[in-house]
């Protein structure tokens, strides 16, 4: 898998550029991945409707917005471009705008992005090296910062798996966005992180999917995480729906687990 600094070079990051709207801001981001050779603008228009028909779920964090669309003809290779509007934007989230910084993801597949999204999710988990990245002087700084050491350290838990069905069988959880390959795999690494520092890996599994393919897998888990927006486009799932405001907040992540568990 590609890592954080093969998916986006210094060529691919732009600070402090003055953008009227959203619709201007994943536009600037997007012509970086069509001047980096990553995708045509064709693709810059589809991560621009995902939003106007999904509404503003790719607001993951407070400040951070994740832009993308499905895997398409329009997209070249895998990369990542990124943004720093010169001032905040408004992308109508409720609780995280406005937002500072703007990534755009184009993929051309489910998988070669993971453990560049998962390294992403654990710097900006990290306050330190948020603000670090949200006050960078220049791309290279950001580049710097995205090539750090990895954040994230496993801490030991007394939190047990509550029997089901007279057994500590494999749980199964969903995250879930409206394509299921950029913002719910944020999700899903923060909540893999979570489960490891609980010991819980073993037992309990995290797909991210698609709002669609969720309906359809809802019976083989035992809950979904997602977004406000994506929560009320999913209807009645018969497992229970958390909402989650920061896909990239351990702190959160576990407050909404234990809340699901009642531990």
């Amino acid at each position: 898998m590609a890592a954080l600094n093969d998916l986006l070079p210094a060529a691919a990051v732009r600070l402090d550029v003055p953008v009227s709207d959203w619709r201007a801001a994943i536009r600037t981001a997007g012509g970086l991945l069509v001047d980096t050779g990553a995708s045509t603008t064709a693709y810059t228009a589809e991560m621009i409707e995902n939003v106007a028909e999904n509404g503003p779920y790719i607001v993951i964090a407070p400040g951070f917005a994740l832009a993308h669309a499905r895997p398409s003809p329009a997209v070249l290779r895998t990369a990542m471009s990124w943004v720093r509007p010169a001032a905040p934007v408004e992308f109508g989230h409720e609780t995280n705008d406005p937002v500072h910084l703007v990534v755009a993801l184009a993929a051309r597949d489910q998988g070669a992005h993971t453990a560049a999204l998962a390294a992403l999710a654990r710097l900006l988990d990290e306050p330190g090296t948020a603000r670090a990245l949200r006050e960078a002087a220049d791309a290279e700084a950001v580049c710097r910062l995205l090539a750090g050491p990895d954040a994230c350290h496993r801490r030991d838990e007394d939190v047990e798996l509550p029997v089901v069905d007279g057994s500590r069988a494999v749980h199964r959880i969903l995250t879930v966005c409206g394509n299921g390959l950029g913002t719910s795999l944020f999700l899903k690494s923060t909540l893999e992180r979570v489960l490891d520092h609980w010991g819980w890996g073993r037992h309990v599994t995290v797909e991210a999917t698609d709002t669609i393919s969720a309906r359809g897998k809802a019976a083989e888990a035992v809950a979904i995480l997602t977004s406000r927006e994506i929560a009320g486009t999913l209807g009645a799932t018969g497992v229970p729906v958390a909402v989650v405001e920061d896909f990239t907040s351990t702190r959160e992540v576990d407050r909404v687990l234990r809340d699901l568990y009642d531990v």
